[in-house]
């Protein structure tokens, strides 16, 4: 039986100071890690010096990859505004570079990520390390946290995106048959 070729998703997960990425190929229900890893910024270089780096980087791993779609979790608000503000500057950034590379970003919450990877929405960070590691058939926990994070995001809209698939394919042909949808 011929396999459908797969996809490429770029999972991030944005910071100023860390960005974890994380590069996935999927074809069927099989995932590959291609690359992962982090681009560090210097807190001592000024904010608009560590988004350029985090832009540039970013760029060439898009280019690089030419990934079909990017998953990024989405800003989660805490109480500390100094850091939730630091991560918006960073998913910025990151959403720039997607836009400019022309590839689609979809969004998840941090529970959406943990439901689609773990099956659980409360997961320990423990866990959804432990379940990627597994799906990805990786020999040990990928390090650092941020990039294991950015793979996660990418398993969930692989995971996710075959059902909103599905439903999409499922309304077209209510539509096609003349039904309300």
């Amino acid at each position: 039986m011929h396999e459908a070729p797969g996809q490429v998703i770029l999972g991030l997960d944005p910071g100023t100071a860390s960005t974890g990425y994380g590069v996935v190929a999927v074809t069927g229900n099989r995932f590959r890690a291609v690359e992962y890893g982090v681009v560090l910024t210097s807190p001592a270089q000024p904010l608009e010096r560590r988004l350029d780096t985090l832009f540039a980087q970013l760029t060439d791993v898009i280019g690089k990859h030419n990934p079909d779609a990017t998953a990024v979790e989405s800003l989660f608000f805490n109480t500390n505004v100094s850091t939730a503000l630091s991560v918006g500057h960073a998913r910025g950034v990151a959403l720039l570079a997607c836009a400019r590379a022309d590839c689609t970003v979809f969004e998840y919450t941090p529970q959406q990520v943990k439901m689609a990877v773990v099956g659980y929405g409360r997961a320990s960070k423990e866990q959804m390390m432990e379940m990627v590691r597994v799906l990805l058939g990786l020999g040990e926990i990928p390090k650092p946290d941020h990039a294991a994070d950015a793979l996660g995001v990418a398993i969930c809209h692989a995971n996710t995106n075959v059902i909103r698939l599905k439903l999409e394919a499922i309304e077209a042909r209510t539509d096609s048959r003349g039904h309300a949808g």
